[in-house]
């Protein structure tokens, strides 16, 4: 030790420790590694694939289907459960319609809406066993749905629809879900939406929409197998005894004719007389409601006076 003019002490260098020879330079010594102040080594900012002969590269959390929106590869991908619009972080990716499968030199075939873009990677939209993975699964999803597309009131903007005459199919290789004996009442007991389970392809969208986007964790997916369909949390057989606050995000996002607003369910049906879709079913629930002049159903109206009275209770 030394002291410098103002009689203070000075560190000389010396020699390190026998018992600790490594140094401990200052701006080292709270730096702990294997922690967050550890840089991510090996992280990659972005990824480059080969999609269809073209290098395109994406974000290191991009899908596969990302990389293929960037060339325009998407265009004869139906990906029908694939939400890609507002919210697109809290509305899936489900992998549920398999109807945006590719064929990858790494993994074989995969769904791109969930399957990561990974670097190196190549992928094929065209080659004849992703085609064909496509047109099968998309006459999986017309089998198990109501086609009376006449009767609908998404006739004209249902993405189903347009996936199936973009595809070029007339008649679907597995049949059609045709048999009125098997079809679900329409339910009919809200005035804001109607709920046609006929037409519904468990794509996830409502529930997604429902309970991360608007937070009102009203809709879910019950049951299993053939018996699998959308219900409500509260366990409610029509909508009118859900918690439904009517705000219609639901029927927004959702791809088919399931969920329509009450003033649309009619709209683009082929205006012959007694040709209506309830006509089109064969049965309804909740027609009989006498009406409901507020949005909010009223199990959650009284859930929500409830709630006020304990909020005022509590500043009492």
């Amino acid at each position: 030790m030394s002291t410098d003019h103002t009689g203070r002490s000075e560190s000389l260098p010396s020699v390190p420790s026998i018992d600790d020879p490594r140094p401990h330079p200052p701006l080292t010594e709270h730096f702990n590694t294997g922690t967050a102040t550890d840089p991510d080594v090996g992280a990659r900012e972005t990824s480059s694939l080969t999609v269809d002969g073209e290098e395109v590269n994406v974000g290191e959390e991009a899908t596969i289907i990302d990389a293929l929106e960037e060339v325009g590869a998407d265009e004869d991908l139906s990906a029908l459960c694939y939400y890609d619009r507002e919210d697109t972080d809290r509305i899936g990716p489900r992998s549920e319609c398999r109807t945006c499968m590719v064929e990858t030199d790494e993994h074989g075939l995969v769904p791109s809406c969930s399957h990561p873009a990974e670097d190196g990677m190549t992928v094929r939209t065209n080659s004849t066993e992703a085609e064909e993975a496509r047109s099968v699964n998309l006459d999986l999803v017309l089998s198990d749905h109501n086609l009376r597309c006449t009767t609908c009131g998404k006739n004209g903007r249902c993405e189903l629809q347009d996936a199936a005459i973009e595809a070029d199919v007339e008649v679907p290789r597995y049949g059609v879900f045709d048999n009125r004996d098997e079809y679900e009442p329409i339910d009919e007991s809200s005035p804001f939406i109607q709920i046609d389970r006929n037409k519904c392809i468990l794509c996830n969208r409502c529930v997604e929409a429902c309970n991360d986007v608007q937070v009102e964790g009203v809709l879910r997916i019950e049951g299993s197998g053939p018996d699998t369909r959308i219900g409500f949390q509260n366990g409610a057989d029509e909508m009118m005894d859900s918690t439904c606050v009517s705000c219609g995000h639901c029927a927004t996002v959702c791809p088919t004719g399931s969920l329509v607003e009450q003033d649309y369910t009619d709209a683009a049906t082929i205006p012959l007389p007694g040709f209506t879709q309830e006509n089109s079913i064969g049965k309804t629930i909740g027609e009989d409601y006498d009406g409901q002049p507020n949005p909010a159903t009223p199990m959650k109206g009284n859930q929500t006076y409830e709630d006020d009275a304990l909020g005022e209770a509590d500043d009492d």
